[in-house]
Parts: C-alpha cells; sequence; structure tokens
C-alpha cells in the first residue's frame, strides 16, 4: 500500500490527512489538525509563518509515526498572501490579505494601469487584497529593497521542507498578475508597476517533484519522502477533488464561498469583467470563477453573539426565525468589521431582534449571492446548468443548501468531503 501526506491549511485552520488507493477509491485518514489566524501587530493584521511550519512538521512527525513508509507530501493554503525574502531570511511582518493596507495604493497601481487594462491581461477579478495590489503597497513603502524571492505561503512553506524554491501555477493566478493566455508572469505588468523582474521566474505545474525532506527534517519527524507541488490554491484542488459527473458549477464553501465552472480557456471579455469573475488555474483547465462571501459571516456572528452554541444549534434558531430581512453578503462593510452584528443591524436597519434572526439572515443572503453569480455565470458562458455541487465545510449545511436549492433553481449536490485533501493527494498519486 503506498501512503500519501496531504497538508491542507486554511485560514483558520489546517490538518494532515493520510491517502491511499483502495479498489480505485481514495481513503482518507486525519491524523493531525491545528488552528490558524492572523493576529495584529501594530496595527495591520500578519500571519505568524514560524508556528505554522513548526504545526506543519510537528503534523508530518506525526503522519511518520502513524504511517513509516510515506510516498511523498504536498501543501495547499488560501491564495494571494506570500512571504518576502532576502537569501534565507523572511521580509517580517507577513501580512494578511483581510489587511487594509492596500486601500491607499489602488488608485495608485489604477494610474499606472487600469483595472480594465490589467483584467484584458490577466483575467484576474478585482479584490482589494489581490497581490498586485499587495506588492505595490511593500514598492511605495520600500520592504522591496535588497528582496530576493518571492513566494506564496504554499510555495514557502514547501521551500523550508525541501530547499527548493519553486513557483506554482494554480496559486500565482491568484496574483492578478499572471496573462491569462500565455500562464505565465505577464511582464507588460510587472514592467508598468516597477516590480523587480527577477522576483517573478517561470511558473511550475501541479505535479512537480522538487526533491526529498532536508535531512535535518527528515531526522527530526522520523522519515523521509518526495514534496511535490499538487495545485497548491486550495479552491485548485478542491475542484480537482471534486468527483462530479460531468461539467457543472461548484461552491467550495469555506470562509469564501469560490463559486465557479471548468472551462478551456479564460474568459476575459467585457462581461466578465463587469462581473468581477476571475480566471484562475485548475490542472489542465480554467476555473472561471468568482470569489464571494462565505461562512465567514456565520463564523463572526457565532464568536460575537454565542461561542458557546454548535452549529447545529445555530441552524436550528435560523430555521425556527421567520424574519425575511436580507443583506448584501459581499458588502465591503462586512469584509473584516470590528463587529459582525454591528454591521448586520446597520445594514438591515435593526431589522433583527433574535439570534435566530441574525443567522437566518445571513443564510438567506449567502443563497441569494450565490443565485446572482450562477446568473452571471450562464450569461457570460452561454450555457445552462441544472446541477450545482457543493464541497467544503458549507456542504454539512442542511439548511443552506435548501436555501441556495430554493434560490438558483438547482439541483443541489452537497459532498461534505474533504475536497480540498482529495484534490492535493490526486495530483501526488499521479506524479
Amino acid at each position: 500500500m503506498k501512503y500519501y501526506l496531504a497538508i491542507d491549511i486554511g485560514a483558520s485552520s489546517g490538518r494532515h490527512i493520510i491517502g491511499w488507493q483502495e479498489n480505485g477509491e481514495i481513503c482518507t485518514n486525519e491524523v493531525y489538525r491545528f488552528p490558524n489566524g492572523v493576529h495584529e501587530e501594530n496595527g495591520h493584521l500578519v500571519w505568524d509563518v514560524d508556528s505554522l511550519f513548526s504545526h506543519v512538521v510537528a503534523g508530518i512527525q506525526k503522519a511518520f509515526t502513524a504511517y513509516p513508509e510515506i510516498e511523498s507530501l504536498s501543501i495547499d493554503t488560501w491564495g494571494v498572501d506570500y512571504v518576502l525574502l532576502k537569501g534565507e531570511e523572511e521580509v517580517r511582518p507577513v501580512y494578511a490579505y483581510r489587511d487594509s493596507r492596500t486601500e491607499a495604493v489602488i488608485p495608485q497601481v489604477h494610474e499606472k494601469m487600469s483595472f480594465s487594462q490589467l483584467y484584458r491581461h490577466t483575467g484576474c477579478q478585482f479584490q482589494p487584497f489581490n497581490t498586485v495590489y499587495q506588492l505595490y503597497d511593500e514598492k511605495v513603502n520600500g520592504r522591496l529593497e535588497g528582496v530576493t524571492d518571492f513566494l506564496m505561503i504554499p510555495e514557502y512553506l514547501l521551500w523550508k521542507l525541501s530547499g527548493v524554491k519553486a513557483r506554482e501555477y494554480t496559486n500565482a493566478t491568484t496574483m492578478g498578475m499572471i496573462n491569462a493566455q500565455t500562464g505565465q508572469f505577464d511582464t507588460q505588468v510587472i514592467d508598468a508597476l516597477g516590480y523587480p523582474g527577477q522576483l517573478f521566474p517561470k511558473l511550475q505545474q501541479p505535479g512537480t517533484v522538487l526533491g526529498m525532506l532536508r535531512p535535518e527534517l527528515a531526522e527530526t519527524v522520523g522519515g523521509n519522502c518526495k514534496v511535490v507541488l499538487c495545485a497548491t490554491h486550495d479552491t485548485g484542488s478542491a475542484v480537482e477533488g471534486i468527483p462530479m459527473e460531468g461539467n457543472h458549477p461548484y461552491i467550495s464553501s469555506g470562509t469564501w464561498s469560490l463559486l465557479g465552472v471548468k472551462t478551456p480557456k479564460p474568459i476575459t471579455n467585457e462581461e466578465s469583467e463587469k462581473a468581477n469573475y476571475s480566471n484562475e488555474g485548475g490542472v489542465g483547465y480554467n476555473r472561471y470563477q468568482k470569489n464571494i462571501m462565505g461562512m465567514w459571516l456565520v463564523n463572526e456572528l457565532q464568536r460575537e453573539l454565542c461561542p458557546e452554541m454548535s452549529f447545529p444549534e445555530i441552524v436550528k434558531a435560523a430555521e425556527a426565525s421567520t424574519c425575511d430581512a436580507l443583506v448584501d453578503a459581499n458588502a465591503q462593510m462586512f469584509l473584516a468589521p470590528k463587529s459582525m452584528k454591528q454591521a448586520f443591524d446597520s445594514a438591515t436597519g435593526g431589522a433583527l431582534n433574535t439570534l435566530g434572526d441574525y443567522f437566518r439572515c445571513a443564510y438567506r443572503s449567502l443563497a441569494i449571492s450565490y443565485r446572482q453569480a450562477i446568473d452571471e455565470l450562464e450569461k457570460n458562458t452561454g450555457k445552462t446548468y441544472e446541477k450545482l455541487y457543493i464541497v467544503g465545510g458549507g456542504a454539512k449545511n442542511g439548511f443552506l443548501n435548501r436555501l441556495t436549492e430554493e434560490a438558483t433553481l438547482k439541483q443541489v449536490v452537497a459532498l461534505p468531503i474533504e475536497a480540498t485533501a482529495m484534490g492535493n493527494l490526486k495530483v501526488q498519486m499521479e506524479v
């Protein structure tokens, strides 16, 4: 039996999952789980990459204890965030995408290259936290001076494990700097914004073998294995992990909802730009998708209003509510509010009275946002779809699935599986 290790890290937690094939199916076993999250430092939201890496190593050690022979491992994480390096040293702090530092520089970027121009080049939707804007903040604050390398978070962690600095295609397509036609860094964008060209070498595809674990790490974790590039953007791995019959829209439902469909090539026309649809890399295909609000709304309400309640209890309260208030789930006010409750109060004019009202409003608003995104998707692709596949944490929420089915008039196929880990493992198994 051959065993593989998928390390899947999200914005709030990470997990180490062993996978193997049995009767043509991928079987999995979670061997380690750890918390993750941003913290505030000098008025900015940052990642603790040292803690992140220590958990990565601890989980690998746990995996080798349970499975002494492991063929390979790979890591996927959220997109857009990165670590700057000066040789072997990190440039600190490592900023998190929810930090507001890009607000001041976005107009400056668009003076150099308008968003329409950027979109024609890259097909990447506008998000204030896109890497292309984060890097401009680094530039104007002098943090690019002397930098030798620029690695996305999973690339950084894989370098720490293997000693090899690689740039992987699917995660790179979240930056807003990859040419939609060539699938490589767009030199016109890089030159227009004055970024150091040496930071953007040729991209590598999922399935690339980087090497073995560093010798000192192999000794620490009690074993050695190949280090492989999977689709290192977690949504790229999630879509690859969906056991889909035919080609239908999907939602990878987590902190964010990633809603899209596979297409043979990017769609970068004016309608796609207006609808703010993105084109991101898949394993041999394009993901035409939109990054919209997800369980962040619900998670933040739970943290603030009822941290002692379980989500089944919260869903029960939402189902009991008859409140018909709605909010624009994708409004800027919900991105990183000091108080999610106050944000909902402001958006609804104080129409929410009970705990159930807040959560019913959040779930219904998410379902409506899914419908709007699917309407745009069908219009822009010229196709009508009958099914909607949902994977990730949200797939376990029967109430939200029912609301989504009612709002979209699509057959919802909810797969409460570790789709991201499955896609990560799938790529490794095909190496």
